[in-house]
């Protein structure tokens, strides 16, 4: 039998062309699915580095016009829509919150600079949009953010303060690399040899050991949305297609797109949460 509540996921990054990179075949999928996906957006990237083929838009930088978050906002819209999203916020709306910039950054001084902002207020807005949404899963990144950026920490932070508490979360997930699924990927870049990127060592890229992971969603079907969404923040990676499809962000290294995506369970009941992140619920 149908349940008559549709299922409603939640996802909350750090930056445009995050929910697509850590989870776009999972919004892909669950959208397709007739779940109801919401994105939660924190900052505008306004510190983000731009790809070098992109050499007339440099000037969009923070280091310059300081105009990339605008654009990025348009870059986000069309990737939602190549994923099937159509209900997006920003945190606290739209430009409240700033791009930190990495650790020891000036950015990080910004007034508006998102990782040094109170952690009260910024739970506050993120229950707003809980209590408006009513999804049962919520997804974000671990407490490292997977890669050690302050906005991903302070998203896990802000994220963790106020999910588990509000009413109609059963479960939240943080999305995660898989250990093994990253080796594999780098080794068939290696040997299809036909990147134009340099594919980096196994150590390279942050991972999570495969025992530590509780959730494997099979997303091979909607790689190629993955793919759509990607293309469409073009200042900030470049898409590779070919017969194993990958991409590079502005470090020029290519990185492998798996077939199934990882989650840890962070909250909720884990029964039937094995393949599916509304399992048994």
């Amino acid at each position: 039998m149908i349940s008559p509540v549709p299922r409603r996921l939640l996802l909350v990054h750090a930056h445009p062309d995050d929910e697509s990179i850590t989870t776009g075949a999972t919004i892909a999928r669950y959208a397709a699915e007739g779940a109801e996906v919401t994105v939660v957006t924190c900052t505008l990237g306004e510190e983000g580095e731009i790809v070098r083929e992109l050499p007339e838009l440099a000037g969009l930088g923070a280091w310059a016009a300081d105009q990339l978050g605008g654009y990025r906002v348009a870059e986000l819209k069309a990737a939602c829509a190549a994923l099937g999203v159509s209900r997006h916020r920003y945190l606290g709306g739209i430009g409240r919150w700033r791009d930190s910039g990495m650790a020891g950054t000036p950015a990080a001084a910004h007034l508006r600079a998102f990782a040094g902002g109170a952690l009260e207020e910024q739970a506050a807005q993120l229950t707003e949009i809980l209590d408006e949404v009513r999804p049962q899963v919520v997804v974000t990144y671990d407490a490292f953010g997977g890669y050690g950026h302050p906005d991903h920490i302070r998203a896990h932070e802000v994220t963790m303060a106020a999910a588990p508490r509000a009413s109609s979360v059963a479960r939240v997930f943080h999305t995660v690399a898989s250990r093994d699924a990253v080796r594999a990927g780098l080794a068939e870049l290696r040997d299809g040899g036909t990147s134009r990127f340099p594919v980096p060592p196994d150590a390279g890229l942050p991972v999570t050991p495969d025992e530590e992971i509780t959730t494997v969603l099979d997303v091979a079907a909607y790689r190629p949305a993955k793919l759509a969404a990607l293309r469409a923040h073009a200042t900030q990676l470049t898409v590779v297609e070919g017969a194993v499809p990958h991409f590079a962000l502005t470090n020029e290294l290519a990185q492998p797109i798996p077939a199934h995506d990882y989650f840890v369970l962070a909250h909720g009941p884990a029964a039937g949460a094995d393949a599916d992140l509304f399992g048994g619920l």
